[in-house]
């Protein structure tokens, strides 16, 4: 199986940008772990991530052209407006994830609307790092009772 990670526009500053709701881990530690992650649970990953909406919308059609298992995502604040990345996503079969570093609820109001939301398997906020594990975990756990039916 293989799961995509995407991640959106201004990620690539993790480690360097406000460290209060983000922690000092970098981008590159983020991946370590979930690469790792991915390691023990037999699962193929790919971590990509770009700050150019038309280029994260090419990555994710060539997912859909590649027949990934499953996505999981941190779009950045492409989440509360990009209706371009949701329909994107949207023609993936595979399940999303959608996932944050922070609790995008407890912060500014308009933090709080995601657009990918609908489409998204379920979203997982406010845990650091372990967002993105437990979004691995919960990807794969969709994509596995997917091939099932």
């Amino acid at each position: 199986m293989k799961v995509l990670v995407l991640h959106g526009i201004n990620l690539n500053m993790f480690g360097k940008r406000d460290p209060k709701h983000y922690g000092t881990v970098t981008l590159a530690e983020i991946d370590a772990a979930v690469k790792a992650l991915a390691k023990d649970l037999d699962v193929e990953v790919e971590c990509y991530q770009t700050n150019l909406e038309g280029a994260m919308a090419e990555r994710i059609h060539k997912a859909h052209a590649e027949g990934v298992d499953a996505v999981v995502i941190n779009a950045g604040a492409w989440t509360h407006y990009s209706y371009g990345i949701r329909d994107a996503l949207a023609i993936l079969t595979a399940p999303v994830v959608e996932v944050h570093m922070s609790n995008i609820h407890g912060r500014e109001a308009f933090r709080h609307h995601s657009v990918l939301a609908e489409i998204a398997k379920g979203q997982i906020a406010g845990f650091g790092v372990e967002s993105y594990l437990l979004g691995l975990r919960a990807a794969m756990s969709a994509a596995r009772a997917g091939k099932t039916k």
